[in-house]
């Protein structure tokens, strides 16, 4: 069993930053291919980015540049950092271990001036 819980969402500028964080727990959490998840008002869930436990990663083209997703498996933590926010990045932004059904309950984030 993994335990994923997210952590730094909230209220921002367009232009602005922010860091989301998704403490892991549990066995072997350090070996999934992790991710981060989007779900955007009236929409349905999409791909934002994910890294593999050697640290490669990829990104949905409609952050690329602009988000960057980052692991410390000394902490079983994953990272996204947003930079560059834009208005339509507001969503509930979720972490999962890759093809499985370990999901964290989600983060708020909301872009707004």
């Amino acid at each position: 069993q993994v335990q994923l819980v997210e952590s730094g969402g909230g209220l921002v500028q367009p232009g602005g930053s922010l860091r989301l964080s998704c403490a892991a727990s549990g066995s072997r959490s350090s070996i999934y291919t992790m991710g981060w998840y989007r779900r955007a008002p009236g929409k349905q869930r999409e791909y934002v980015a994910s890294i593999t436990s050697g640290g490669v990663t990829n990104y949905a083209d409609s952050v690329k540049c602009r988000f960057t997703i980052s692991r410390d498996n000394a902490k079983n933590t994953v990272y996204l950092q947003m930079n560059s926010l834009k208005p339509e990045d507001t969503a509930v932004y979720y972490c999962t271990a890759i093809q499985t059904d370990y999901w964290g309950q989600g983060t708020q984030v909301t872009v707004s001036s």
